[in-house]
C-alpha cells in the first residue's frame, strides 16, 4: 500500500513539483498516473522511491514512514518493488539473460534459484528465444520486454513503471501495458506514469491526473466504456 499525506516537494531551483498530494493506492490495483510534462509525475514516482526527500508530509509504503527511514534500509525498501525505466537503462555488453539475472545477482539469490527463474520470467514476456541475444539486437519493444522482466524477476509486491511506452512504436505499447495487466491479474500492484491519453482510455484503469503539482482528479475511469485503437495513439504523439 502506498499513502500520500499532504507531501509538497520544491528543487531548490523554486520549482514547486509537488503540492499537498494526498493519494492512496492499495495492494493490487493498477493505477495510471497522468499528466503533461513537468507536471510532477516523475518526481511523485522518485519520492516513493526515496531518490527524492519530500519537504512536508508523510509517505508511507507498505506500512513504513518514508520519512524515517535511514538510508542504509532504502535498497531493502526497493527491493520489494520492481522499476520499468522509459529508456530501457540495460547493460549492453550483457546478454538478455545476463540483464535479468544481474537484478537477482544483487541481492544475493543463489546460481541455482537464478538458473530456474531467470528463464521462467523471460518466458512470461514471450523472450524466451532471446536469452543469448545483447541489446543491441532486439527491437525497442523486445528491450522494455527485458525491461520489464528484470523489474519481475525478484517477485516484487509493486511495479513502478515510469512511462515505459515513451520509447517504443505506439502499437508495441499496447504490448508492454497488456503484459503489466497481467502481471496485475496475478496480485501485483501497478503505478505507471504515462502521458499517453488514449493508451490509458483504451485500458479503464484507476486514473490519477497531475497538474502543475496537484491531484487534479483520481476516477477509476474518466473515458467511460470508450477505446482507444493503437493509431489514435500513433495520433497523438505527432
Amino acid at each position: 500500500m502506498i499513502q500520500f499525506k499532504n507531501v509538497s516537494k520544491t528543487y531548490p531551483n523554486g520549482t514547486q513539483a509537488l503540492k499537498n498530494v494526498n493519494l492512496r493506492v492499495d495492494d493490487g490495483e493498477f493505477v495510471f498516473i497522468v499528466g503533461s510534462s513537468g507536471a510532477g509525475k516523475s518526481t511523485l514516482l522518485k519520492t516513493i522511491l526515496c531518490e527524492e526527500p519530500i519537504d512536508e508530509g508523510e509517505i508511507i509504503v507498505n506500512g513504513t514512514n518514508l520519512s524515517h527511514m535511514k538510508k542504509k534500509k532504502i535498497p531493502y525498501l526497493r527491493r520489494a518493488m520492481g522499476i520499468v525505466f522509459q529508456d530501457f537503462r540495460l547493460i549492453h555488453h550483457m546478454t538478455v539473460y545476463e540483464n535479468v539475472a544481474f537484478a537477482m545477482h544483487v541481492i544475493g539469490v543463489s546460481d541455482k534459484v537464478i538458473r530456474k527463474r531467470v528463464p521462467y520470467v523471460l518466458g512470461m514476456v514471450g523472450l524466451q528465444d532471446k536469452m543469448k541475444c545483447k541489446p543491441a539486437e532486439l527491437s525497442g519493444g523486445e528491450q522494455q520486454r527485458v525491461g520489464l522482466a528484470r523489474a519481475l524477476v525478484n517477485n516484487p509486491k509493486m511495479i513502478i513503471a515510469d512511462e515505459p511506452t515513451g520509447n517504443i512504436d505506439p502499437e508495441l505499447s499496447y504490448e508492454i501495458v497488456d503484459l503489466l495487466t497481467e502481471i496485475n491479474k496475478r496480485g501485483t500492484t501497478v503505478l505507471m506514469v504515462t502521458h499517453e491519453h488514449s493508451l490509458v482510455k483504451h485500458f479503464g484503469r484507476r486514473i490519477v491526473e497531475i497538474q502543475d503539482g496537484t491531484v487534479v482528479a483520481d476516477t477509476a475511469t474518466m473515458y467511460g466504456d470508450l477505446k482507444a485503437s493503437p493509431e489514435e495513439v500513433l495520433y497523438e504523439r505527432q
